[in-house]
């Protein structure tokens, strides 16, 4: 997204993350959880970063203009060890395509492709998935999945509950194509949320999610990926409570909780916060809306640390007409935003709106 020039008139404030250096588009990077603890040093350090997710939009090739090029030229590529490919609709109980033009029919030319080839008008795969094919081949050890649901797209799952074994099916079959097999080597579920309210309500029962998470392990086995984007709600039955996630912790590699979006001008009038606070602070809105809170949660649960990645927003959550500098105050809206009111690219931010301060282990600007 870019900053566009705001009015004038009336003082405006963003808050945003300052927590990340490595952008892949309107993407999200979820760094390793905590390592185990040995005797050197190095090692540790090296194992703290051994996962390092990015998400790839599908939508993101249309108005950004972001291609899976981009992740090659900007050098994102050298430093990523797992892409998501969002994402997959669910829909009927089966998991679906979501964007097929994009994904499979789109033709590259020989500049806005990975390897300078340009795409044929016969070749059996383009788009967005023959681009990543020539992504692997440059970075044999990058893997990719498939991720399923997103906030437009979780309604399906409701209906995938009902029948898991036949929802695993379908997205077994769907991920290995035989038009795209070698595309993923895993599939990412975000479901939002099990048990509790998304942009709709679900209502499946606790149990519900580790019965899907079973399924999809079965079917796809312990030679592929299975993980799961999960709510970093950690209020006092709030939306971790809602699930069963310890229950279905033994079926994935690692959770991302989803450790941004706590806050932001969807509360049109305020408080006005930092959307992604590390840990709490006075005033915060909300407590058990902060990443240590959910950290703690879901180890209290008895998910070990090493299936939890930090998820980290590349962009800032704004209000316009606030009434102080600091957070905490009121407001008349949502700031302008390129795409969507309320949000823009961190990369823009930072020289648009350089921070004016740091609350709750992040910064925030006015």
């Amino acid at each position: 997204m870019h900053v566009p020039h705001l009015p004038r008139v009336r003082p405006i404030r963003t808050l945003f993350s300052a927590l990340c250096t490595l952008a892949l588009g309107a993407g999200l990077l979820a760094g390793a959880g905590p390592a185990t603890a040995t005797s050197e040093a190095p090692a540790a350090q090296a194992a703290a970063g051994s996962k390092v997710v990015g998400y790839f939009t599908e939508w993101g090739v249309y108005d950004r203009n972001y291609h899976v090029k981009n992740i090659e030229s900007s050098g994102s590529a050298d430093e990523l060890t797992h892409i998501n490919y969002s994402f997959g609709n669910v829909t009927g109980g089966k998991c679906a395509m979501g964007d097929a033009y994009a994904a499979t029919d789109r033709a590259y030319t020989a500049a806005d492709s990975v390897d300078g080839v340009a795409d044929t008008w016969d070749q059996p795969l383009r788009g967005n998935f023959n681009q990543l094919l020539k992504l692997k081949k440059k970075h044999p050890d990058l893997k990719i999945l498939w991720s399923f649901g997103g906030w437009t797209w979780s309604g399906g799952f409701a209906q995938a509950a009902q029948n898991p074994q036949a929802f695993a099916q379908s997205c077994y079959d769907l991920v290995e194509n035989s038009k795209w097999a070698d595309v993923f080597d895993g599939i990412d579920i975000d479901w939002e949320y099990p048990n509790a309210c998304g942009l709709s309500c679900d209502t499946s029962g606790r149990d519900a999610f580790p019965k899907l998470m079973s399924a999809l392990r079965a079917k796809f086995g312990q030679d592929y990926l299975v993980t799961a984007a999960i709510t970093a709600d950690a209020t006092a039955g709030g939306k971790i409570d809602a699930a069963d996630y310890a229950g279905a912790a033994p079926y994935v590699d690692w959770y991302n909780p989803m450790t941004y979006d706590f806050f932001g001008a969807w509360d049109a009038t305020g408080p006005t916060a930092p959307h992604s606070p590390l840990t709490s602070y006075s005033g915060i809105p909300k407590e058990g809306f902060h990443t240590s809170a959910t950290i703690a949660k879901l180890k209290g649960l008895g998910i070990p640390s090493s299936k939890l990645l930090l998820g980290l927003g590349f962009y800032g959550r704004g209000w316009t007409g606030v009434t102080q500098s600091g957070p905490g105050g009121t407001a008349t809206g949502p700031a302008k935003g390129t795409y969507d009111d309320g949000i823009e690219d961190y990369k823009v931010l930072k020289t648009r709106c350089p921070a004016t301060g740091t609350v709750g282990g992040t910064a925030y600007a006015k």
